[in-house]
């Protein structure tokens, strides 16, 4: 059963753990998902059956957006509302001020990676060393944030809906946001609200074709997609190295184009 869709994880759950709940409830065996969310956060997860579970790299997931909140003078080793070793009662700061920083905030940003995260080092995951009370050797990345709005504040509650890049993390921005105001921060919830044009939609299924981020190229002779027949060079559209779609009437074919081969990525797929 091929089917492309995004499920609404619940906080306080792994992504794992969702993913084996959908896999129970539509009774499928081979399951996969797109952009890991913490235990901590809820939101948007793209979820994928079947063969569709080769389709992640190939589609549009950019920008992502969440809804944050920063809970303001509270210092947590994790950056959530776990693991909290200080709390500060600090007096209230004037929106004039946050709307300032937010806005000295947009674009690129430097930054090192939470110790308490998914990130790989020397084949560990972040959060192992964190966990044993180490030090991971984190280098510092970069993420680019696209728009920053402030919805709410209360102190010391601040909320804000932040568009992203992949590969950025709310948790260190809300650390280089509190940096800023010499303060600590942590943060009390997160939810991804899409991810690219990947809204939450009561797990309707979607129509790949919409949702890739390859170009499209065309072939004569359509039905060698039916047999996965090999396709020459000279008989597509465009010839550029590269990666595309291909569709028919019922079906879409992925393909590569690189040093003049043409090879199947994906074919013989129904489309939802």
């Amino acid at each position: 059963m091929n089917r492309l869709f995004v499920g609404f994880k619940p906080a306080q759950m792994s992504s794992n753990a969702f993913l084996a709940s959908l896999k129970k409830k539509y009774k499928i065996k081979k399951a996969g998902y797109s952009g890991t969310l913490d235990p901590f956060a809820k939101g948007v997860l793209i979820i994928a059956f079947d063969q569709y579970t080769k389709l992640f790299r190939f589609l549009k997931k950019t920008p992502k957006v969440y809804k944050a909140t920063l809970w303001l003078g509270v210092k947590s080793l994790s950056l959530d509302d776990r693991n909290i070793t200080e709390i500060k009662t600090l007096p209230a700061f004037k929106l004039e001020r946050l709307e300032e920083l937010k806005n000295e905030l947009l674009g690129e940003l430097e930054f090192f990676p939470p110790q308490f995260s998914a990130k790989r080092i020397e084949g560990k995951r972040a959060y192992e060393f964190a966990k044993r009370g180490e030090i991971a050797p984190l280098k510092p990345c970069k993420m680019q944030i696209y728009s920053s709005e402030i919805l709410h504040y209360t102190h010391p509650f601040l909320n804000l809906r932040l568009s992203v890049s992949e590969g950025a993390y709310i948790r260190s921005y809300c650390e280089i946001f509190a940096k800023k105001l010499g303060i600590n921060a942590t943060l009390s919830s997160l939810e991804r609200l899409s991810e690219g044009k990947f809204v939450y939609n009561q797990e309707k299924s979607l129509n790949v074709l919409e949702y890739l981020n390859v170009k499209e190229n065309f072939l004569d002779d359509v039905s060698k997609l039916e047999n996965g027949t090999k396709i020459a060079l000279e008989e597509l559209a465009f010839q550029e190295d590269g990666e595309y779609f291909i569709q028919t009437k019922n079906n879409f074919a992925l393909i590569s184009v690189k040093d003049k081969l043409v090879k199947y990525i994906l074919n013989k797929v129904e489309k939802c």
